[in-house]
């Protein structure tokens, strides 16, 4: 898929690829990769190296690998105990004024 120019992207950048030898095995065999978006600079293909301006303005290089990234994170289900938590202590703290 190609990005144009100032098109929201995320990059990879491989940070490390030898790791220390004092981490465990598994590690070891995984390089360290940190994935960014910004604004690309140039229009690109996934998979090209390219530049990318972030939101405070640094500049990054890396591999584009997706256009108009977006993110599908979430909390988990709501936690029983929590939900009225907040309603309980504005009322512990009208008792007290």
């Amino acid at each position: 898929m190609k990005a144009l120019k100032n098109q929201w992207v995320e990059i990879e950048q491989t940070l490390i690829k030898n790791r220390v030898a004092r981490i465990p095995e598994d590690t070891k065999q995984v390089p360290l990769k940190s994935y960014i978006q910004g604004f690309i600079e140039e229009d690109a293909y996934e998979g090209d190296e390219v530049v990318i301006k972030t939101l405070i303005n640094r500049k990054h290089t890396g591999i584009l690998i997706n256009s108009d990234p977006t993110f599908t994170h979430d909390f988990g289900k709501p936690i029983e105990e929590l939900l009225s938590i907040g309603m309980e202590l504005k009322k512990e703290l009208k008792k007290g004024e």
